[in-house]
């Protein structure tokens, strides 16, 4: 069973997965919903503006929680997760959530894998300020500081959502973030309100607010800070955060490895991709 404190004083929500747990638990001043998937070593997985908890398991890396204890987690004020409007949306409160729900739980040396923007940053930040909590980073479709362009995507992003609607937004960010041949081949699913990014469906304010954190994100003058080993994964066909945006990450940080995987676009799909992923993700992983 997953590892869960006794006087969590949090509901447990049984399901069909009886190696995961689901509550959710007060911490930093909002309520967090989680998920904990398999057995093994700790290890903390975050994307991009979604969740990988509600079925979205399915989508971690292929044998992740075969071989890992995972937690996955709703940002605040996505999905089950509460958020306060009030408090400023900065990367270092999300990665103070994570960090919060971290001690909660007694968890320490917890790998951190970083996807796809939003959790890669997190994780930077959780390294920095917390250094003993973090076994190893992975960061993929990162950033240190967004370059101007990168600066005007996001905004773009958030204003088509804003002006045009959820469904342009998705249909914009899809077509950004997977190869050609994905799309043409996946449309259907990939679109509509059960396709990407489906949790921001009605949640324009979050978005925005995850946006904001994105945009304000800047760890360019303390990568030097951190210790833990680092895995930088390089995605060659990234519209978004291309090679030109994660190159400074494994510059910056002390020791960092870099492996450039020149097919790959912003978000990893098709069989033959995940299995290219899960060795790169893997190998480091266990020698760590």
């Amino acid at each position: 069973m997953a590892r869960v404190p006794a006087d969590t004083g949090v509901r447990l929500f049984v399901t069909q997965d009886l190696s995961a747990t689901m509550p959710r638990a007060r911490v930093n001043n909002h309520d967090m919903y989680y998920e904990i998937h398999g057995q093994g070593d700790p290890a903390v997985c975050m994307g991009g503006w979604g969740t990988f908890c509600h079925g979205g398991a399915r989508n971690l890396a292929r044998g992740l929680i075969d071989r890992y204890q995972v937690l996955i987690i709703d940002y605040r004020g996505l999905a089950d997760s509460t958020d306060d409007p009030d408090t400023e949306p900065t990367m270092a409160l999300y990665a103070d959530d994570v960090i919060a729900l971290l001690d909660h739980l007694g968890w320490e040396q917890v790998h951190f894998v970083g996807l796809v923007g939003m959790g890669a940053c997190i994780s930077q930040e959780a390294a920095i300020v917390r250094p003993e909590l973090v076994r190893s980073l992975v960061n993929m479709g990162a950033w240190a500081k967004a370059d101007p362009l990168l600066y005007d995507q996001l905004e773009l992003f958030r204003d088509v959502h804003r002006d045009c609607g959820f469904f342009a937004f998705q249909k914009f960010v899809c077509t950004m973030s997977f190869l050609p041949e994905y799309y043409n081949a996946n449309k259907d699913k990939l679109l509509g309100p059960n396709g990407g990014w489906h949790e921001l469906n009605g949640r324009y304010d979050t978005h925005a607010r995850l946006v904001q954190a994105c945009l304000e994100h800047d760890t360019t003058d303390r990568l030097e800070k951190i210790q833990a080993p680092t895995l930088i994964i390089h995605a060659g066909q990234d519209q978004v955060t291309s090679p030109r945006t994660t190159l400074p990450l494994e510059q910056g940080i002390p020791n960092a490895e870099g492996v450039l995987m020149p097919d790959i676009a912003h978000v990893v799909a098709g069989k033959d991709q995940k299995i290219a992923f899960c060795n790169v993700l893997f190998d480091f992983l266990e020698r760590h």
